[in-house]
């Protein structure tokens, strides 16, 4: 006979079942888990964008008010399955192999799901601090929705002492991320017949300087910038992401767009780096001559996250190791979260990024969280109740 599925694990079915893609409503699910909570007697409250209500966050908090507790925080959008070669429905739980496949699985559904049976838990039991619980929308775009909580929380209740990030990270515990900064650039040229192109400014070939100016920095920043070792790539990376322009072979295109990102080590300032890559494309137009009067492309700041760095000193850290197995690492994760926006808004917080899953399956077909990951959390998470209540 099968066993039942656990807590966790029925919700997480609950909760993959809707498609809360990044830009899309997410109402119903976050309705789903009020009622959860309300069920358990834990009053919740909502901050949605105020220009569509239907995409919201979710805050609640059980245990005593006015002292700082432990913060659970998780995002509830997940990315687009649109052309992916997925085996199994994508919004509906798959279980083989001891795994549960479908979107959102390890990225990050499986934290959310224990973080609310954690939430319903906890409501029984006699806490000494708060357990609190953040839950946010469109994450996968650059932390976007959370910013709203943030705003709605400011000197409304004490910094809590420990924030927890779910997201991925094989129950390892993560101190760190790089920032990111996302910008788009548009290239202006002059249109002309392709037979006469040299009389005229051509903005793809400015967008190619661009990159060439970019990758020129990027070489600089693996060789000489500053490092900070636990990351895939321990130095501050640029990378051009998407380029588009032209109309017609036969005519000198008038405009050119790209859009770049640079992530980087706590070390480095993104602005600065910007400015060293338009140095470098301005001395390249100057070098070249032949349309010295171009001009430069307008370089514009679409997305921006700060950084996430926590000592591994620091006595959250020690907290998590006792609640986890003997020998569980630390580790830098290679994907920015919202943690860098709770340890920017609440300085005197430890901020750590700790869940199920591993990255290497999110954003690709057939998603999974092990069974054993979600069994890891929850135990993790009731230790973390029963230390709150101490």
């Amino acid at each position: 006979m099968t066993p039942a599925p656990s807590a966790s694990v029925a919700l997480l079915q609950t909760l993959i079942a809707f498609p809360s893609v990044s830009l899309q409503p997410n109402d119903g699910l976050i309705a789903k888990v009020q009622e959860i909570l309300a069920q358990a007697g834990i009053a919740s409250t909502r901050a949605p964008d105020p220009e569509d209500p239907r995409r919201t966050n979710l805050f609640a908090s059980v245990g005593p008010e006015g002292v700082p507790g432990v913060l659970l925080s998780g995002h509830t959008d997940v990315v687009p399955v649109e052309g992916q070669p997925w085996t199994s429905p994508p919004f509906e739980a798959t279980h083989r192999d001891g795994r549960i496949y479908g979107r959102g699985t390890a990225d990050m559904k499986g934290f959310v799901a224990c973080a609310v049976v954690a939430m319903v838990a906890a409501a029984g039991r006699p806490l000494k601090q708060p357990l609190q619980l953040a839950l946010s929308f469109d994450e996968e775009i650059g932390c976007v929705g959370v910013r709203h909580l943030l705003r709605r929380l400011e000197n409304q209740l004490p910094a809590p002492t420990l924030c927890i990030v779910g997201e991925p990270t094989l129950m390892r515990i993560g101190t760190g991320h790089k920032g990111k900064a996302a910008y788009r650039a548009v290239c202006c040229g002059q249109a002309g017949h392709s037979g006469l192109a040299p009389q005229f400014v051509n903005a793809i070939h400015m967008a190619s300087d661009l990159v060439a100016s970019a990758r020129e920095v990027q070489r600089e920043l693996a060789e000489t910038g500053p490092r900070e070792e636990g990351y895939g790539v321990p130095y501050s990376t640029v990378h051009v992401g998407t380029i588009q322009g032209g109309s017609a072979l036969n005519i000198v295109p008038s405009a050119c767009e790209l859009s770049f990102e640079i992530r980087h080590v706590a070390q480095d300032q993104p602005a600065q780096i910007l400015a060293r890559i338009l140095q470098r494309l301005a001395a390249r137009v100057e070098r070249e001559a032949q349309h010295a009067d171009a001009p430069l492309p307008e370089v514009t700041l679409r997305n921006s996250y700060p950084s996430l760095s926590t000592p591994e000193d620091a006595p959250a850290v020690g907290l998590l190791r006792t609640l986890l197995p003997a020998g569980t690492p630390t580790t830098r994760v290679d994907y920015g979260s919202e943690g860098g926006l709770f340890q920017q808004s609440w300085q005197q917080t430890t901020v750590l990024v700790c869940g199920p899953g591993s990255i290497t399956v999110a954003h690709k077909a057939d998603e999974y969280v092990e069974l054993s990951q979600l069994e890891a959390c929850d135990r993790m998470l009731a230790g973390l109740v029963d230390h709150l209540c101490r």
